[in-house]
């Protein structure tokens, strides 16, 4: 039986005229690195902010740990860890010293339970160095080390890369990674860095204009976003035969009109080409097909730039 840390049921919130987020209905399983993708306004942070318990929903039902909206669900947003928007950090005070202050807040005096956090993030050896004279990325680190107090199962991160380097980007991803596999925290990324989330997402749900378009696992989104060549024929069970016979290939699919999409040799449409002409078949069309990831992405949000 699939286990669900977070589930929504027709979640809508409504400020005065203007529907931020409508009637969506959203599934994160336990383990999930789940990439919550869309442009900026589209209702990520009001989304994040329901499941927080920082907004109260219009209408529509959350269900946190298998504990629906209501009295039962409060016990479980003590298991969430979540950074949402900008880290809420004490500039003049260390790493240290802000993790011990939340620390005490959260009723968690162990400064060794603390020292571990800050080993965890990498942040550990930067002693009485100010957060004011962090970094981006150490300030990112920090914020996140601080999501963790309370040793989390389940981490909603709203753009935790945002502004980063490329090495602060990397060094994230590792550290999230890291967490979710280690230590076995689900976690929850919301993002428009297409790019770096492809390689740390394990599902993927995507919202514009506060809908929710549609849900996928990794390897859903790369057959989604598989190249191939389509290649239009005149006889296609003579051309499967010489797929198979000269190249060697099984990696393709026949489709109605003579249509076949192979999914290899796709640096090989001249060789292809001549071999069929050879054996009377006509090629009436082959071009190479498939959306990369930004282009998928961007016809789900209906097209233009994605942030």
């Amino acid at each position: 039986m699939t286990e669900y840390i977070l589930q929504t049921f027709d979640l809508t919130k409504q400020y005065g005229k203007n529907t931020a987020v409508n009637n969506v209905n959203m599934k994160i399983k336990k383990g999930d690195i789940y990439g919550f993708i869309g442009r900026n306004g589209a209702g990520k942070t009001t989304m994040i902010r329901m499941i927080t318990g920082l907004v109260t929903p219009t209408r529509g039902e959350i269900e946190l740990f298998s504990q629906k909206s209501g009295k039962n669900i409060n016990a479980g947003l003590p298991r969430i860890g979540s950074i949402i928007e900008h880290p809420a950090l004490y500039p003049d005070f260390t790493a240290l010293e802000n993790m011990e202050l939340r620390g005490k807040l959260l009723g968690i005096p162990d400064k060794k339970v603390i020292e571990g956090i800050l080993k965890t993030v990498e942040l550990s050896d930067v002693g009485k160095k100010k957060v004011k004279n962090f970094s981006l990325g150490m300030g990112q680190r920090l914020g996140l080390a601080l999501a963790l107090l309370g040793n989390p199962d389940f981490l909603i991160l709203d753009e935790p890369t945002n502004g980063l380097d490329p090495e602060g980007i990397v060094e994230m991803r590792k550290l999230l990674k890291r967490l979710n596999e280690e230590q076995g925290i689900t976690i929850l990324i919301s993002s428009h860095i297409l790019g770096e989330l492809s390689k740390l997402a394990t599902r993927y749900g995507v919202i514009n204009n506060g809908t929710l378009v549609e849900e996928f696992t990794s390897k859903e989104l790369e057959l989604k976003c598989r190249k191939y060549l389509s290649i239009k024929v005149s006889d296609s069970a003579t051309a499967s035969f010489l797929l198979e016979d000269v190249f060697k290939t099984t990696n393709y699919e026949v489709l109605q009109d003579n249509i076949i999409k192979v999914y290899d040799l796709l640096d090989m449409s001249g060789e292809i080409c001549l071999e069929l002409a050879k054996n009377n078949v006509k090629v009436y069309s082959i071009e190479s097909k498939g959306d990369d990831l930004e282009e998928y992405f961007m016809k789900l949000m209906g097209g233009n730039n994605y942030d």
